[in-house]
């Protein structure tokens, strides 16, 4: 027992110890771009015409005459008790805001997640079993073909197919899931599918490689020389050390689903905080872009750390650093 919570405490905190300076290193250069854009919300408040004295006036009333150092420690203070600032345009919350726009992407960039892991591990695994088969062949053809494709592209499509066509989906907009599951889903599903192609091919190809790669293995051909059964053979031994790079590339793909969800967006005409990055960046509110750029860096440690502790529980050789 006493061994057991020692490697649940090493596999938990090495991939912490790592991802907290990245966290750090992350807010750092956000606040440093946002320094040397060399904005001002006197000029968003006043105008062109402002003054020198009203600019520095301002300023001074936003703190931002103070030494840089100063001014990123107290920032940093307020992001780990959840402030993220007020906006230089209008004065409003910066994380009120965000949050309900981060609701619409994370919407849009899970539901692509989940089509991307269950497809892309079905067709890995599907690959790996009949490997050199034409049903492989067929499998790898497929993702390489879709990866290939734009999630723009993708997107004008289905909206041409199953919204205008066949009229089975919503074109646009977005619905709570308070207003229900199904209504919820039916405006995700496009965008999310849009989203998704890219995953599912990288997904299932690492997750074919991974488990054709492990069946080769010694330790494959002693569990079949003991008699095992192929079901015991394939989640013991070939899944748990084969799932390696199928899980890794996740870690990758999650920063991609974030960004392509701001194409979508517009696309399909949702109001995600990509919408609100873009009009905050044009208005030169650097602490609503700030907002956004410190929420995708937390999301992305965030799962990266859940991915390398789920992949150093279940996979013995990530365990081991190897």
């Amino acid at each position: 027992m006493r061994a057991r919570g020692r490697r649940l405490l090493v596999s938990v905190g090495r991939p912490l110890a790592v991802f907290v300076p990245v966290f750090l290193l992350g807010t750092f250069f956000t606040f440093l771009l946002g320094h040397l854009s060399g904005r001002s919300p006197a000029y968003i408040q006043l105008g062109d015409a402002a003054t020198p004295e009203a600019v520095a006036a301002v300023e001074h009333e936003w703190g931002l005459d103070r030494p840089f150092l100063v001014q990123y420690v107290d920032w940093l203070g307020d992001i780990l008790h959840f402030d993220l600032g007020e906006s230089w345009f209008n004065g409003h919350s910066v994380a009120e805001v965000l949050l309900d726009r981060a609701v619409i992407t994370l919407s849009v960039a899970g539901v692509a997640l989940v089509i991307g892991v269950v497809a892309g591990f079905a067709l890995g695994a599907l690959a790996a079993r009949f490997h050199a088969t034409w049903i492989d062949r067929a499998v790898t053809g497929f993702t390489t073909t879709i990866s290939v494709l734009p999630p723009f592209v993708v997107g004008i499509a289905l909206v041409a197919v199953f919204a205008v066509s066949l009229d089975l989906l919503p074109a646009a907009g977005y619905v709570p899931i308070e207003a229900g599951l199904g209504p919820w889903l039916a405006h995700l599903i496009l965008p999310a599918l849009a989203l998704s192609f890219d995953t599912v091919a990288d997904v299932a190809r690492q997750l074919r490689d991974g488990l054709v790669s492990a069946k080769r293995e010694n330790y494959v051909t002693g569990a079949v020389v003991r008699g095992l059964g192929p079901r015991r053979i394939f989640f013991v031994h070939v899944l748990r050390n084969g799932i390696g790079p199928a899980l890794a590339v996740l870690g990758l793909k999650f920063p991609a689903l974030l960004g392509g969800a701001v194409v979508t967006e517009a696309i399909f005409g949702l109001s995600g905080y990509g919408v609100f990055a873009t009009q905050a960046a044009i208005r030169g509110d650097v602490p609503a872009v700030q907002g956004v750029l410190v929420v995708s860096v937390v999301l992305v440690v965030v799962f990266n750390l859940v991915v390398n502790i789920v992949l150093n529980r279940l996979s013995p050789a990530a365990a081991r650093g190897v």
